[in-house]
């Protein structure tokens, strides 16, 4: 029986929107190190993704042919967003292997060697972190297999563990993997976000929007997702405690999560009215604010033709 109080199991992560200063510039990154193709040019706006399918649940659309996966739009007018401001923490990309990752991760740190900024295993996942030329985050990363996940109590057990970058390339670099860098599947595997307390955060992603809470740290972080993943979103404090609304500014412009039909998303109007929560709905897209002024866009699965 369908909770109506959730979001749907297969609720999805869709795009990142992220406004940019210098298009060319953050195309060349995302195009030529992370390894994206550009599906689509249209004036001031680039969209970049990869062949995809769902990857464990995480995200993904059963196997079409290119998925987006970030969208640029040139904003030169923007100013830079201040350090301590909510916001985009990262952009997650998941890989379907470790030899994917690790073919992408050698690529964007040796083209861009000054922007790596750090690596873990989270018990649930090998991630390498990145910034991008304009200082966004990106999480380039891979699932381990759900059945060596552990939950206790509705909590996954997540940790941030040494991950020897070189060690990791050593085991799972390969030829074969550098040759296929930009066409093995890749989808957006979540996106963590900065904002100004967790209390907030927590009664609006899971209370109202309709997440699951899978993991807390302290009154630090929360992780929160649909259908048993680990996570597809998460939002912390650790650098912008008691942030306000978000003014425009470069950096992140949206985020997209594709929820499974239209009637989900009926669904999930309705339950954001019912609490209050203003919406803007056209009968095919549902646009609402986060309390931070993140602007989150929701669409249905899109019909195969």
């Amino acid at each position: 029986m369908t909770d109506s109080t959730r979001l749907a199991a297969d609720t999805s992560m869709g795009p990142v929107t992220l406004d940019v200063a210098h298009l060319d510039a953050m195309t060349a990154y995302y195009r030529d190190a992370v390894g994206l193709s550009v599906l689509d040019s249209a004036g001031p706006v680039v969209t970049l993704g990869r062949a995809g399918r769902a990857a464990d649940g995480a995200a993904g659309d059963g196997g079409a042919a290119s998925t987006p996966l970030v969208v640029l739009r040139h904003s030169p007018t923007l100013r830079h967003a201040g350090p301590r401001e909510a916001g985009l923490f990262h952009t997650a990309i998941l890989f379907e292997t470790q030899a994917a990752l690790a073919a992408a991760v050698y690529t964007v740190a040796t083209t861009h060697p000054n922007r790596f900024t750090g690596s873990s295993d989270h018990i649930v996942s090998q991630a390498f972190y990145f910034d991008d030329p304009e200082g966004n985050g990106v999480e380039l990363y891979w699932d381990r297999d759900r059945t060596q996940w552990s939950w206790v109590h509705g909590t996954v057990e997540m940790a941030t563990l040494f991950l020897d970058p070189n060690g990791f390339l050593r085991e799972h670099l390969t030829d074969e993997a550098l040759a296929a860098h930009g066409s093995a599947p890749a989808v957006v595997g979540h996106v963590h976000l900065s904002v100004g307390d967790i209390a907030t955060a927590r009664r609006f992603y899971v209370d109202q929007l309709g997440f699951d809470l899978t993991n807390a740290y302290r009154e630090q972080a929360i992780f929160v997702s649909a259908g048993g993943y680990h996570h597809h979103m998460a939002m912390n404090v650790w650098r912008s405690s008691g942030a306000g609304r978000r003014m425009p500014a470069l950096g992140l412009g949206q985020v997209d999560l594709v929820l499974p039909s239209a009637d989900e998303l009926g669904a999930t109007a309705e339950r954001l009215q019912h609490h209050g929560v203003a919406v803007r709905d056209d009968g095919r897209t549902l646009e609402l604010d986060d309390p931070w002024g993140t602007l989150l866009r929701l669409t249905p699965l899109a019909e195969p033709v």
